[in-house]
């Protein structure tokens, strides 16, 4: 942090090169400045590079040209897309699909209320206190409120020694599929934003159609993934330079991703059923051989990317906007639905003996997610204005780091 104040006293530097490099710099301490007092505070690292995002953005409002430069460099937002990328890249590697297919009725059916009811409040919160906002815009919003951090909450129970219960496996299932179906939802909201910017409407049976689309397409992706994952791995395995694992992975990644967007998706989508499609089988003969698995490869290219997308979320935070009453109290109900709506995911629980109240708090906390999609819905343009605007951005960021810094001091007392 102290790196960037001292910076912005100088001028930006006009070489290109030189000047995303001083960016970087000041985004990569502030970043590990951020996650180190989070990480001390026992909250998610990611949670302090969000926060220190913040600070930076709300220093750079007092006129410094060197932050509010860096705010809005064109290769930091590229990099910062990049970093979101493998961040769902990771998401999906964090899961399978043989875990998807045998998580159960309760996890099933907690993920699709978690993300029906969440979506239905946010909707009708956005409706209600942002008049003038378009239905695309509550729609994203509601989107925002859809998906579940299953790598917070897993963390807690793995502190907490959990993992072994019940009601972690409903969650942790639940959670998966919730990312997934929150997906789909964004894709379809995407698709209907976009057919609004060049003036068409999409009836009913087009949206249906569009869902049918995103849908099939995480499937084909999936199926498409599974059916040349062994194939592309086999070829790098008998490859004898250096990397030849991770770059395997990240070209299925960037690939998959490159495929949603043509078929008018969010990059994102393709990048999470890349990580989905990937198993430990995959690696077991670069593990044979004394070589690291794909996810601590992947780890030290994510620790690079994934902070410059977390910072430059927070810096893009104006908290001065909370000072208007209207947003304010938007933060607020947006953190109520937040919140609410996965409590009444919770009572979708069908074995006897869950604690529902456990399973509902499990599923608050949003993360990356939530921020990814927020960030998506800043870069769609509706009739030539960004469908959501940067002050409710700002209320969509505050409710990410509310519900996330919530939920760990929620699930120790329920389970004490």
């Amino acid at each position: 942090m102290t790196l960037c104040l001292v910076a912005a006293a100088g001028n930006v530097p006009a070489d290109p090169v030189a000047r995303v490099a001083l960016f970087l710099a000041c985004v990569l301490v502030a970043a590990k400045l951020g996650g180190e007092l989070a990480v001390r505070a026992r909250q998610p690292a990611v949670l302090g590079e969000l926060v220190a995002g913040i600070a930076l953005g709300n220093v750079a409002f007092l006129g410094i040209d060197f932050l509010e430069a860096m705010k809005r460099d064109p290769v930091l937002d590229v990099l910062g897309g990049v970093g979101a990328l493998i961040l769902l890249f990771e998401v999906g590697l964090e899961s399978t699909i043989g875990q998807m297919l045998r998580v159960g009725a309760s996890a099933f059916l907690v993920a699709t209320v978690g993300v029906i009811a969440p979506f239905a409040l946010g909707f009708g919160v956005s409706r209600w206190l942002l008049p003038d906002a378009s239905p695309y815009a509550d729609a994203f919003i509601g989107a925002t409120l859809c998906a579940t951090s299953v790598g917070i909450t897993a963390r807690v129970f793995k502190d907490a020694d959990l993992l072994h219960t019940v009601e972690a496996r409903i969650v942790l299932g639940a959670a998966v599929i919730d990312d997934v179906l929150g997906l789909l939802v964004l894709a379809v909201v995407t698709a209907t934003a976009s057919a609004a910017d060049l003036g068409q409407h999409l009836s009913a049976l087009e949206v249906t159609l569009g869902a049918g689309k995103a849908t099939g397409f995480l499937v084909g992706a999936t199926i498409l993934g599974v059916v040349l994952s062994p194939h592309l791995f086999r070829f790098a395995f008998r490859l004898r330079a250096r990397g030849a694992l991770l770059a395997a992975g990240l070209s299925l990644c960037f690939v998959l991703a490159w495929l949603s967007a043509v078929v008018g998706l969010s990059p994102i989508v393709g990048a999470f059923a890349a990580g989905l499609v990937l198993e430990d089988a995959h690696f077991r003969d670069f593990k044979a051989r004394g070589e690291a698995g794909l996810t601590e490869l992947l780890d030290p290219v994510s620790q690079f990317l994934v902070p410059i997308f977390f910072v430059l979320m927070g810096a893009r935070t104006d908290l001065r906007a909370l000072a208007h009453s209207g947003i304010l109290g938007l933060t607020v109900a947006l953190t109520v639905a937040a919140i609410v709506g996965k409590q009444v995911c919770g009572l979708a629980v069908v074995d006897k003996g869950v604690d529902r109240v456990f399973v509902g708090l499990a599923m608050i906390p949003r993360g990356e997610v939530g921020l990814v999609v927020a960030g998506i819905g800043q870069g769609i343009r509706v009739h030539g204005e960004p469908m959501i605007d940067a002050a409710t951005f700002s209320a969509v960021v505050i409710m990410v780091v509310v519900t996330t810094v919530a939920t760990p001091p929620l699930l120790k007392w329920r389970s004490s």
